[in-house]
C-alpha cells in the first residue's frame, strides 16, 4: 500500500536527507515532501488515539522505545519505525487485529520536516533520541499488554519499586 500525504512545502536540507540515508533508509524527495520508503529492512506501524497512548506508555516504561513519528491532525497518529515485519506474521496479525496499520514493502511515510495541510510532521522520538529500531514483535507485545489491561505499567512499576 502506498500512502500519500498532501504537502504544502518541503524544506529538507541536504544534511537532513543524508542523515536519514546514513541510517540505511531509502528516502525520496518528492513534490509531496520528504518520504521514507519502507522495504525489507525497515517498516512502520501506525496507531491512533488511545491505542497510540497505551503503546507509548508501555514502550517508555520498559525502555523499548524506538523512533516514532507524529502526524498532525484531529486524531493522535503515531508511526513507529520497526524491523522484522517479514519474519513475524503472528505479530502483524496481532497489530492488524488492534486496528494498527502496518506499512511495509514500498509504502511511503512523510518524514520531518515535511509540512502537510494539517501541520508539520515531527519526531515524537527522533532517531537521535532512540538510536535502535525495535522489532515488530515489540510493538505487538505492547498492544497485547495494553489490550490485556496492563497499559498503566508506569503506575504498577512505581507501586512495586
Amino acid at each position: 500500500m502506498i500512502t500519500t500525504f498532501p504537502s504544502l512545502a518541503a524544506t529538507a536540507t541536504p544534511e537532513v536527507v543524508l542523515g536519514y540515508r546514513d541510517r540505511g533508509w531509502t528516502v525520496a524527495e518528492t513534490t509531496n515532501g520528504l518520504c521514507l520508503i519502507t522495504d525489507a529492512r525497515i517498516g512502520a506501524v501506525e496507531f491512533v488515539d488511545n491505542v497510540a497512548e497505551g503503546v507509548e506508555r508501555y514502550l517508555r516504561a520498559n525502555a523499548l522505545s524506538g523512533p516514532c513519528l507524529e502526524i498532525p491532525g484531529r486524531s493522535r497518529r503515531h508511526i513507529h519505525l520497526v524491523v522484522g515485519i517479514d519474519r513475524a506474521p503472528g505479530a502483524v496479525a496481532t497489530l492488524h487485529a488492534a486496528g494498527a496499520v502496518v506499512h511495509t514493502q514500498g509504502a511511503t511515510l512523510a518524514l520531518p520536516p515535511t509540512r502537510l495541510s494539517t501541520g508539520s510532521v515531527r519526531w515524537l522520538l527522533s532517531p537521535e533520541q532512540a538510536p535502535w529500531v525495535p522489532p515488530v514483535v515489540t510493538l505487538a507485545a505492547a498492544v497485547r499488554a495494553t489490550r490485556d489491561g496492563c497499559a498503566d505499567v508506569e503506575r504498577r512499576t512505581s507501586a512495586t519499586a
